[in-house]
């Protein structure tokens, strides 16, 4: 199985395609897409089209997306919806499933703990798949990294489909 998986975000999204099963997840490809910085039109077309880019590219046969987080700031989580929105329509025009998951559920399926924090994700990442040497790997790509080793652990991809 091969999964695209992103950590939604208006100003960075982390992109991550990983394929095989629990026991032997592979990394494929993990980025982060940083959309220039101008109208919320453009922006978010530059979401959508890094998404199918990468459907086109890796031929994906899910996309694995987290729910949205809300937070004290709603104008952040107003663009990650925005965001998510642009994600999912890029899916949805390639007829590409998508699995859903919140942040606990990944956080579970990585560390076994729902409340772990972010350096605990990433330290687990690292154990439970190969990545390539890089100087610095943003929180999003980690993120999206965890999602998709999240989504390839719960093989939910004919049962949890989004409406």
């Amino acid at each position: 199985m091969r999964i695209l998986a992103i950590d939604p975000g208006y100003d960075r999204l982390g992109v991550a395609v990983v394929e095989g099963d629990a026991s032997r997840p592979t990394l494929v490809m993990g980025e982060c897409v940083t959309p220039a910085k101008g109208g919320k039109e453009r922006r978010l077309a530059a979401v959508f089209e890094a998404v199918r880019d990468a459907i086109g590219a890796y031929a994906p046969d899910a996309l694995a997306i987290e729910t949205l987080f809300f937070s004290a700031n709603k104008k952040t989580a107003l663009g990650v919806a925005e965001a998510r929105g642009a994600i999912l329509a890029a899916a949805g025009a390639a007829a590409l499933p998508v699995i859903e998951y919140s942040p606990q559920e990944v956080k579970l399926a990585v560390t076994g703990n729902g409340g772990a924090d972010k350096a605990a994700v990433a330290r687990m990442v690292g154990r439970l798949i190969v990545l390539p040497k890089k100087k610095k790997r943003l929180d999003d790509e980690a993120d999206a990294i965890a999602l998709g080793v999240a989504a390839l652990a719960s093989r939910r991809s004919a049962s949890r489909r989004s409406s």
